[in-house]
């Protein structure tokens, strides 16, 4: 016959360890740290300090229709530059007929973003339903107007702004196949 020992067990709960906390008390009540980066500020302070925005000079030369997708700009590099300096956290950006939208971004508005807010309304969009102007053609600041949104501007062709350059290309053209 064998002994047989008997240790009584003792149960075992792990919602009472830990200081007998309820669930809800143990969650965390404040957002992460790590989803704020320094350096990138709303804009609502910078209004407060008074701080002037420039606004990156590479918007003026993506020559975008509005209702394309982003990425079917030609120089990628352009997309990855940030919106505005100093970098905040979101900016609206109006439209002379009245729509406005938002671009944002923890890390730092940058050309994409904004693109991407634009985008999203002008997507579904015919061409002909584009207006006169369906082109990208910049962003303007007027801190008169409003500190914290910029002006959309739009223009009527995506050929950059060179001058006469683009008819002598065309007399070229001619000439060769003459």
């Amino acid at each position: 016959m064998s002994a047989e020992i008997e240790i009584p067990l003792s149960k075992v709960d792990s919602a009472i360890t830990a200081g007998d906390a309820s669930p809800t008390e143990s969650k965390i009540k404040h957002r992460r740290t790590s989803s704020t980066v320094s350096g990138v500020f709303r804009i609502e302070d910078l209004e407060e300090q008074k701080v002037p925005l420039q606004i990156a000079p590479e918007t003026q030369k993506l020559n975008w229709k509005l209702n394309q997708s982003p990425n079917t700009i030609d120089d990628k590099e352009y997309l990855k530059k940030l919106l505005v300096h100093p970098p905040v956290k979101k900016i609206d950006l109006r439209f002379p007929m009245g729509l406005e939208v938002t671009a944002r971004n923890m890390k730092g508005v940058t050309i994409k973003d904004a693109m991407d807010a634009i985008h999203k309304q002008f997507k579904k969009k015919a061409d002909d339903e584009l207006g006169e102007n369906p082109f990208l053609a910049g962003f303007e600041w007027d801190p008169e107007e409003s500190y914290t949104r910029f002006i959309v501007h739009q223009k009527r062709t995506g050929e950059p702004s060179t001058g006469g350059s683009s008819k002598k290309k065309g007399k070229k053209d001619k000439t060769v196949e003459e």
